[in-house]
């Protein structure tokens, strides 16, 4: 367990020191939110209808520029192979590099999305659903990014490369996204049908991408 922690903690540290990391994505979310409404012009009804789709759109982009660095370091410095074959279970590894991933780049997007709710005039009840539902979809997005990065692992600045690869099967996660906020949000009937079909396909993706990704990794390497 111990190891597996100190794993943890060294891969959050690195992705807040890479300049192609945290921060990256964090700054693309927030230059991106405050933007959008120059672009679409000062009618507020107009941003509350789309506020949902906008903020879920630009996690699952966040997520996804900074996909590439779960694996190019330790690839970089030799590290990835020691990983893998010299302490835990390769697929123990990958899911604490997962979750390194979620906690590194979607955590914080999640803290500032009220914040950002509020600019683009998300409906008042909008805002506990929004959290939750990104929150659960934001852990199946990562999975998958997981998932591409091993593929690709091999492949300098292979963000474009991962993008392809893994964007369908963002989007069965983006629809239900989207459509468990706004269910919640304006109570519907079964209004939480959207979000335990989102919840099983986050942990479909989490129980795969240990395996998928350890194959994948061993194949590159």
């Amino acid at each position: 367990m111990k190891p597996l922690l100190a794993l943890l903690r060294r891969d959050i540290n690195l992705f807040f020191r890479s300049g192609g990391g945290a921060g990256q994505a964090i700054g693309f979310y927030l230059v991106v939110i405050i933007l959008f409404p120059f672009g679409v012009g000062p009618d507020i009804n107009l941003l509350a209808r789309i506020s949902t789709g906008i903020l879920w759109v630009i996690l699952l982009l966040a997520i996804l520029l900074s996909a590439e660095r779960i694996f190019a370091d330790d690839m970089e410095d030799g590290s990835l192979t020691i990983l893998l074959t010299g302490g835990p279970l390769p697929e123990l590894v990958i899911l604490v590099k997962l979750f390194a991933h979620w906690i590194s780049i979607a955590l914080p997007l999640l803290v500032i999305t009220p914040i950002l709710g509020i600019m683009l005039n998300l409906p008042a009840g909008g805002l506990f659903p929004l959290i939750l539902s990104m929150a659960i979809g934001s852990i199946g997005l990562c999975a998958f990014a997981t998932i591409g990065a091993s593929i690709l692992v091999s492949i300098k600045r292979a963000n474009q490369l991962i993008s392809l690869l893994i964007l369908p099967f963002y989007i069965p996660i983006l629809i239900f996204g989207v459509s468990a906020t706004n269910d919640m949000t304006f109570q519907v009937e079964n209004p939480y049908t959207s979000l335990l079909i989102l919840s099983a396909l986050s942990l479909i993706a989490v129980i795969i991408a240990p395996f998928a990704a350890a194959q994948a990794l061993k194949a590159n390497l």
